[in-house]
């Protein structure tokens, strides 16, 4: 698989939940949220996942875009600030939250795998060039495993990346964020366990994912008749 340079755009929502309200927030993202949001027009798909480990933070939603546009759209901008009473209890729940809105800056494969490994690396903008091209590198490195699908670099865009609630503005650091989907469940746990060695000192955390589910604009739009899919 090639390493390719993309337009597109990806929200990164990671976040954690008090377990005396996991089953309402799980209820609200898997039979609303997703779906308003995998709506709007320039969405592409959107995907859940849940930690391997009962780490800070459990779970992980990531929502694909034609282009960073998408997050300045007026179709965005209605959703984000037209929320549900559901939408406001849970976004009050949720902790320890990372919301971010991120250049797929390149891109290798193509599908969902059952899990994915994520590593999380420097600061994207504190200008570190060559940084930047390790981060390039390892995803390149990832893209050549025969049990990886995909590999996705990912960038954030501070000036879009407002914070939920629970996100605390003095510890916001914009980092590239690398995932590779797996074809298994311990492909994903071997490689997050291999990250510290591969990355070495840009790594700042590395963990791995299971796929709760996955939700197309295209299907979304056909059961409803939308011609603009």
């Amino acid at each position: 698989m090639n390493l390719t340079p993309t337009a597109n755009g990806q929200l990164f929502v990671w976040t954690d939940i008090d377990p005396a309200h996991e089953a309402d927030f799980n209820a609200w993202y898997d039979r609303e949220h997703m779906e308003e949001r995998v709506a709007i027009h320039g969405m592409l798909w959107a995907r859940r996942y849940r930690a391997h480990d009962d780490a800070a933070r459990r779970y992980l939603a990531i929502y694909r875009t034609e282009s960073l546009g998408t997050f300045t759209s007026d179709a965005y901008r209605a959703a984000f600030t037209r929320q549900t009473d559901w939408s406001n209890r849970n976004f009050a729940r949720m902790g320890n939250t990372q919301r971010r809105v991120m250049a797929v800056s390149a891109e290798a494969g193509f599908g969902a795998g059952c899990a994915v490994a994520l590593a999380e690396l420097g600061d994207a903008t504190a200008g570190d060039g060559a940084a930047a091209a390790r981060a390039s590198d390892l995803a390149a490195a990832l893209a050549t495993r025969p049990e990886v699908l995909r590999v996705q670099l990912l960038v954030p865009d501070a000036a879009l990346s407002t914070p939920l609630p629970s996100e605390a503005g003095s510890e916001r650091v914009m980092r590239r964020v690398l995932m590779a989907d797996t074809l298994t469940r311990a492909a994903a746990a071997e490689l997050a366990a291999e990250l510290p060695a591969l990355a070495g000192a840009d790594l700042h955390g590395a963990g791995a994912f299971d796929l709760i589910w996955s939700l197309d604009h295209a299907d979304l739009s056909a059961r409803r008749g939308d011609t603009r899919a």
